[in-house]
């Protein structure tokens, strides 16, 4: 016990060490879920996803081979790195590091929109937590079109939600069947594919249309060979510009607190991350909405 607790107490006075490095140099990175400054606010580490109950299985439809990406090899490298960027207090696009923007730009991913006079809102899906017919709500009232991320599962337990995103208008993108770290299946292609092509074929089961060709890393992890593969594959890797502590739904942050991280991080083109599963973030939208367009921006998907 007297060990437990004085390893305990060197974890807590390291993580304190890293918070205060982490706020001083504005980096931003994914592991961390301490508090942050706002404009220094970290992507979410996100949650497992809990099981959904038990439906009868979908078998996806066969997936015809993509064919290769002309003029783009097949990249050795294999290092795993998790998504960060750092964040401008002026409102500029956050900075990412070199070798990040070099890859993206190589195997077709970004972290902001096309479009700087827009504003991108994704929200991820891994499981329903019951706020989500208000967020279709809140965006039908307000006239805004979202992204969504979906898991394979959140499609599987939760059809007619999926149905509705469809039907207003929402775009729907690609979050994984089973949430997986993607570098991790790259030495295994055809487990790879069926982690995008699953969740596919359930959407197309449910809404008769066919998925968007957008998707999101799980957990922001990736790595050359894990991104050109993505490609390969027909699909275009979003990461984010802003993202924030609001995937714990026990400790959601005060929903003032959310209205003003959302709105100090605003940049052109900016691509929010935020999570179906967080009742701040649901009760924070219509005042969010309201106050980017105070400053300027429209609402657009990708």
């Amino acid at each position: 016990m007297v060990r437990s607790a004085t390893t305990a107490r060197c974890m807590w006075v390291l993580l304190a060490f890293v918070s205060v490095i982490a706020v001083v140099t504005g980096c931003v990175w994914p592991p961390w879920s301490g508090p942050s400054a706002p404009g220094q606010l970290p992507p979410a580490e996100e949650p497992a996803i809990a099981p959904g109950p038990a439906l009868e299985p979908v078998k996806p439809a066969p997936v015809e081979p993509t064919p290769p990406v002309p003029g783009v090899p097949e990249p050795t490298d294999g290092t795993t790195r998790s998504w960060f960027y750092t964040a401008d207090p002026a409102h500029r696009v956050p900075r990412i590091p070199d070798d990040a923007a070099r890859l993206l730009s190589t195997y077709g991913g970004r972290y902001t929109g096309p479009d700087p006079g827009l504003v991108y809102l994704t929200i991820d899906q891994g499981y329903e937590n019951g706020n989500t017919p208000a967020i279709l709500d809140a965006l039908a009232r307000n006239g805004v079109k979202a992204t969504f991320f979906v898991t394979g599962s959140y499609v599987r337990s939760n059809p007619d939600l999926v149905r509705r995103m469809a039907a207003d208008g929402h775009v729907v993108g690609n979050h994984t069947m089973s949430h997986p770290s993607l570098p991790d299946l790259v030495d295994d292609r055809a487990m790879f594919e069926a982690e995008l092509a699953e969740t596919s074929a359930l959407f197309r089961d449910v809404t008769g249309m066919e998925m968007a060709r957008v998707m999101r890393p799980p957990m922001g992890e990736y790595s050359a060979r894990s991104l050109w593969l993505t490609q390969q594959l027909g699909y275009e890797s979003v990461f984010w510009g802003f993202a924030h502590r609001d995937w714990i739904v026990d400790d959601q942050p005060p929903v003032g607190v959310t209205i003003e991280r959302i709105l100090s991080g605003s940049h052109p083109g900016a691509i929010y991350l935020l999570h179906g599963v967080s009742s701040s973030d649901t009760q924070a939208l219509d005042a969010v909405i309201a106050g980017l367009r105070e400053q300027g921006y429209a609402f657009g998907t990708l």
